[in-house]
């Protein structure tokens, strides 16, 4: 009989992973997710889409409330699991990533030991970077800091977003996974302390990213806000505000733009011009192609500008 697999995750990115493991036929005995919560307008009981997946596929889903709880790890103990494959789940505690006999390894959407932290694909957009990746790790006390298995790497292109980088890394991560799970099975795994890596990468950290974070400062460069823009598209979403002369200030988050650096502080200003909106920073402009104001849906700058006077509203800088 294969050696058994406990899978951990949550999210869509989580789901190419597991779906890669059946795929190779590895022998996933159990999932372990998130539980059920409201969603939507009707607050209707939401299942993760790690759940539906494993559903789908006849494997059996735990849920718990708490990781610590004795129902919980006495199921795991049951299940008598190898190795524990965790991909965007929640912080394990040591009782738990301790349990299998050939440890617990994690997916981690960066090059380690580069953006740990939780939300390293969108920190790497934001700083410009031109390369990012994804990383296998055992999990260990510390969060992130575990011993390296391997990576991958991919390019981040001029207009790539948060959005096409997670598309790209969680299909690439999941191979990699996969690879990873094979070596240790196989015996040929081999793991570095994230130590050796420290001279050739530069310890950037990615901390989770809060609505203040994402407010765009138009008092700073064209690259920086164009790339604050696509490294929180199309979530959690830069956003700034609109005022207009009489009434209430309306909050506006922007998804797409493309930027025009001339050298000269435009910032603040609104410019509607026959070729498109754009809007000014300290040294040029960002022409805007897809935005939502509050309370309205997400829409192309054509569609937007149809029913949306611009030269009643003032850029709020800050």
């Amino acid at each position: 009989m294969s050696e058994k697999i406990v899978f951990m995750g949550t999210p869509d990115f989580a789901v190419e992973s597991l779906k890669q493991l059946i795929e190779n036929s590895e022998n996933v005995v159990g999932v372990i997710t998130s539980p059920d919560r409201p969603a939507g307008r009707g607050q209707q009981l939401r299942e993760s889409a790690v759940k539906q997946f494993a559903v789908q596929h006849q494997i059996p889903v735990l849920q718990p409330e708490k990781l610590k709880s004795e129902e919980f790890i006495n199921a795991l103990r049951e299940i008598n699991a190898d190795l524990f494959v965790v991909v965007a789940f929640r912080m394990l505690p040591e009782m738990v990533w301790d349990m299998p006999p050939k440890g617990t390894i994690n997916l981690h959407g960066s090059l380690l030991p580069k953006y740990r932290g939780a939300a390293p694909i969108n920190w790497a957009v934001i700083n410009g970077d031109k390369e990012t990746g994804a990383t296998t790790f055992f999990i260990e006390k510390e969060i992130d800091t575990g011993k390296i298995i391997d990576n991958v790497k991919i390019p981040i292109g001029e207009e790539d977003s948060a959005g096409t980088i997670h598309d790209k890394l969680m299909v690439a991560g999941a191979t990699l996974l996969t690879n990873t799970v094979r070596h240790i099975f196989n015996g040929t795994a081999t793991a570095k302390d994230q130590s050796e890596f420290f001279e050739t990468s530069e310890l950037k950290h990615a901390p989770k990213i809060f609505k203040p974070d994402c407010k765009i400062n138009w008092n700073n460069s064209t690259l920086n806000i164009y790339n604050k823009i696509r490294g929180l598209s199309p979530y959690p979403a830069a956003w700034t505000a609109l005022k207009p002369a009489e009434g209430k200030t309306k909050s506006l988050k922007i998804f797409k733009t493309k930027p025009s650096v001339d050298h000269i502080n435009h910032t603040g200003e609104i410019a509607v011009k026959e070729d498109g909106v754009f809007f000014g920073t300290n040294d040029g402009w960002l022409k805007i192609e897809e935005l939502q104001l509050e309370d309205k849906k997400r829409m192309s700058i054509d569609q937007f500008a149809q029913g949306f006077k611009f030269d009643t509203y003032d850029l709020v800088i800050l």
